[in-house]
């Protein structure tokens, strides 16, 4: 039998038309198949709540949507007010409530509240909007909602380990007072660098929070397998110290030995808790930690960083879909990164794998690549000033720290900024990239929109609309000369929820950097035709994701069997269907469990009864 089913979870698939179709429904006439559905389909089990402790238990409360049966059998009945309504309805008059709202912070509180109430509406609701919802749940809306966290803060939401909970046994407690074991996802964060916003110490609780909404709503993880955390060791920020709402230790933030420390023992507790195969992703850590940290644990732990892999794959996905438009290969082309953090040399790594995989050497393929940080291009005058992982992209050119004149000289096909410079891609650099190249590959990857190099606006209208356009931060549909573009999102919920699906499923022991460009090839490759050529929009949509994690997350399973990383065994013989099959359906259980019936014979009463000698009663 297949290890780490949790018989708690449901058996139906979501049928909501836009979180998975009914083509996928398995063909129960075939014996082999229906076979395999009854072996892979999580079962059903009654919960033993009732009454109100049911009503606040968000992953099974159905509001008014509990039957007149369920409602009497599970204690509910008086409780709540006497119609009844459906998913349908209910999801309706969420979203119209929240439509009227005045402004997305509101709407951000206003979902939060409803996760807290009621989870399966809550993706329901998601699932169905999740174009129009996504920014509300993660960037740019959670960025705000971070910055005010202490004076939106509701209900508890993940765990928070601190600096003086510095123990595996310490650390290892805390865990086990979350409201389940069986956790297999978790998103930690120190807060550090939260997006484009710096140091927010605890406020950066809202990343992992929302990043785990999307790895539900997205890939169909279900929330009872998620944990967000987020390591507490002080802040730099001297306005959040000095902010009455702040939820976290008033302490300059933490750092060296003492800092390490406490990672190492989160990773130990964590896996000693939840097991060996738990998914930790990082998310949002200060630059001079997450390639530390991911070079430190990858290879031990079931672990990977979004910021550097994610962000690496998508960018990379988005410019595998370009080629399809210039008709030239990766490495065809110069590359111009301004940024040289953490997010963009991931990007820059993973373009030379790419390159290589294309037939460059790795030398050859990091020499199409210029990268212009604080201090300007990185060139080889600056060696021994460099990180490890920028001596190898350092350049035999003058030092400038003017960007246009890196763009005349070097006359790259693409143009990526990760720098939060807002405004840094000019008109004129604009202008030169479409003088050097008929359709200029422009990414401006900077969150929140507030930071982007440049605007989709701006881009569209400077070259013509001849531009390949990308952003960090979603941007609106610019008409220009009677033609509409649509401007892609460089969102990493194209990766990270496909990626995460098939480690948590499959039961992978670590994620290789490989998986990562798998990902973003098969991103690349559901880009459709309309998509690039009438629109210019070099990802696929939004609605799509979830079908699209699916596929990846087939990818990473059948990866990791070859490459004996994955610890399910025995191995599904339908990878597909098993995926499905495990799929969180936005639709409401039926949280009742169907009665049967026993042979007569087997549940009959009145087995004669021996008469017995009752020696008190039958006394004189």
């Amino acid at each position: 039998m297949l290890s780490r089913l949790s018989p708690a979870s449901i058996r139906r698939l979501s049928s909501t038309a836009k979180c998975c179709s009914d083509k996928n429904e398995p063909d129960l006439s075939d014996p082999k198949t229906l076979a395999l559905h009854k072996m892979y389909r999580p079962e059903r089990i009654t919960p033993s709540k009732r009454g109100i402790d049911l009503l606040k238990s968000p992953g099974l409360n159905k509001g008014m949507a509990f039957s007149l049966h369920e409602r009497q059998y599970l204690g509910v009945h008086g409780l709540l007010p006497p119609a009844f309504m459906t998913e349908e309805q209910q999801a309706y008059r969420i979203i119209t409530k929240l439509r009227q709202q005045p402004d997305n912070l509101a709407k951000y509180i206003q979902l939060d509240s409803l996760q807290d109430r009621n989870e399966k509406l809550y993706y329901r609701v998601l699932c169905d909007n999740v174009k129009e919802l996504m920014p509300i749940v993660y960037t740019p809306t959670v960025g705000q909602a971070c910055q005010h966290f202490g004076f939106i803060y509701r209900n508890p939401k993940g765990l928070y380990v601190t600096i003086n909970d510095n123990s595996i046994s310490k650390i290892y407690q805390i865990l086990a007072n979350w409201h389940t074991e069986d956790v297999r996802a978790i998103v930690i964060t120190d807060g550090e660098r939260i997006l484009g916003l710096g140091d927010l110490g605890t406020y950066g609780i809202g990343i992992p929070v929302g990043k785990l909404s999307l790895y539900v709503a997205l890939a169909g993880i279900r929330p009872e397998w998620c944990l967000p955390v987020i390591l507490d060791v002080g802040t730099d920020n001297t306005e959040l110290l000095n902010d009455p709402f702040y939820t976290g230790l008033r302490r300059k933030r933490v750092r060296g030995p003492e800092y390490d420390t406490l990672v190492d023992n989160f990773m130990k507790a964590a896996t000693k808790r939840f097991g060996r195969d738990t998914l930790i992703q990082f998310e949002d850590f200060g630059n001079q930690n997450a390639y530390r940290l991911l070079d430190r644990y990858k290879g031990e732990y079931c672990m990977f960083n979004d910021d550097i892999q994610g962000t690496a794959a998508v960018v990379v996905a988005g410019l595998l879909a370009s080629t399809r438009v210039t008709k030239k290969k990766l490495s065809q082309e110069k590359i111009v990164f301004l940024g040289a953090g953490g997010a963009a040399t991931g990007v820059a790594e993973m373009c030379v794998r790419q390159m290589m995989d294309e037939g460059l050497t790795e030398e050859e393929a990091c020499g199409r690549i210029y990268m212009v940080d604080i201090e300007g291009l990185i060139t080889t005058s600056r060696t021994k000033s460099l990180g490890e992982r920028h001596v190898k992209f350092a350049k035999d050119l003058p030092d400038t720290k003017n960007l246009l004149e890196v763009v005349r000289t070097v006359k790259p096909g693409a143009l990526i900024g990760a720098s939060t410079v807002a405004g840094a891609f000019t008109e004129d650099i604009i202008k030169e990239m479409a003088k050097n190249n008929p359709r200029p590959i422009i990414f401006a990857l900077s969150n929140p929109t507030s930071k982007a190099e440049c605007t989709a606006e701006t881009a569209y209208r400077c070259t013509n609309g001849a531009v390949l356009f990308a952003s960090g931060s979603p941007f609106e549909n610019v008409e220009l000369n009677g033609k509409l573009f649509k401007p892609g999102q460089g969102n990493n919920a194209y990766i990270f929820p496909g990626v995460a699906l098939g480690a948590v499923l499959f039961a992978v022991k670590n994620i290789p950097d490989k998986l990562f460009l798998l990902a973003a090839r098969m991103v690349a490759e559901a880009v459709s035709e309309k998509s690039l050529n009438t629109y210019s929009r070099v990802y696929p949509r939004l609605k799509d994701i979830r079908e699209l994690s699916v596929k990846i997350a087939v990818e990473v399973g059948e990866y990791c069997y070859r490459h004996d990383l994955a610890t399910l065994h025995p191995k599904p013989e339908d990878m597909e269907m098993f995926i499905r099959q495990n799929l969180y359906s936005v639709e409401y259980d039926e949280l009742i469990n169907k009665t049967y019936e026993w042979p007569a014979k087997d549940s009959k009463h009145g087995f004669p009864v021996p008469v017995l000698r009752r020696t008190s009663m039958d006394e004189e």
